[in-house]
């Protein structure tokens, strides 16, 4: 298991991303969370298997139909051993 947090950059906010970030970790399989940054970016934090984790990151890289994705940059986090996947709160 791993955990990374993800900042993801461009035209992503008030394009769904955060729904689509949603059901795309449910999808793989990841636990975590999504929110909007007052900068304008999106903040991510995932946590699962190797290979889904991997798979969100990339799949971040592009984002839902709508989204200019300019930058997705990524760090090892703790794991938090969350259970399932939500949205939160704008910080």
């Amino acid at each position: 298991m791993i955990a990374r947090r993800l900042a993801i950059s461009g035209r992503v906010q008030g394009v769904g991303f955060r729904w689509w970030a949603e059901r795309t970790a449910r999808g793989l399989g990841v636990a975590g969370w999504v929110r909007n940054r007052h900068d304008g970016t999106v903040e991510a934090h995932v946590e699962g298997e190797v290979e889904e984790v991997g798979a969100f990151e990339q799949r971040c890289q592009q984002g839902p139909r709508g989204a200019r994705v300019e930058r997705v940059e990524a760090s090892d986090a703790e794991l938090s051993d969350l259970d399932g996947f939500e949205q939160r709160a704008t910080e």
